[in-house]
């Protein structure tokens, strides 16, 4: 009872100076709750990127004709994301490089299939013919956002991934 009284203040028993045998947390594990945090929120603003990019490759493709490189694309995004949401909520290290990789690979797949058309350099031939194109500019701006938050995404994990590893001890 004595002890449950005096919880406001010092517990008893103590008169403070044993401060210095206290445990204190890692640095480490502060650095990975908020790199999971900043990776939460790239997943997101990557997840938003891929729908619109599927919501734009849907409206712009032919019935017969598929674009087969867009479709690889948004294959494989939605499945580095999963993996990526995976590796950060399980701290799975294995998870979160295939997830580096996978997303890699899916923005270089959707550079190739923005690259591929003909249609930045008939804007910059004839600037008022962008109106007519408004859906490939659309997609050309969100590669280009998604190069982007990709940069910051492998920063991010690559540090994550670094700081969820256990130290290395010296020899």
């Amino acid at each position: 009872m004595q002890q449950r009284k005096s919880a406001s203040g010092r517990p008893s028993g103590t008169d403070g100076s044993d401060f210095s045998y206290r445990m204190v947390v890692d640095s480490r594990y502060q650095k990975v709750a908020s790199g999971k945090s900043r990776l939460s929120s790239l997943i997101f603003t990557q997840a938003v990127i891929q729908l619109i990019g599927t919501a734009c490759t849907v409206l712009s493709t032919s019935k017969e004709d598929p674009d087969r490189l867009a479709i690889l694309a948004i294959a494989v995004g939605f499945v580095s994301l999963i993996l990526g949401e995976l590796g950060r909520r399980r701290s799975r290290v294995g998870l979160l490089k295939v997830y580096m990789v996978a997303s890699s690979t899916t923005i270089l797949l959707w550079v190739a299939c923005v690259s591929k058309s003909s249609f930045m350099l008939e804007v910059i031939q004839d600037p008022s013919n962008w109106e007519t194109n408004k859906l490939q500019l659309l997609e050309t701006a969100l590669v280009l956002f998604g190069l982007l938050i990709q940069v910051f995404t492998i920063g991010t994990t690559t540090s994550l991934i670094s700081n969820m590893s256990p130290p290395k001890r010296a020899s």
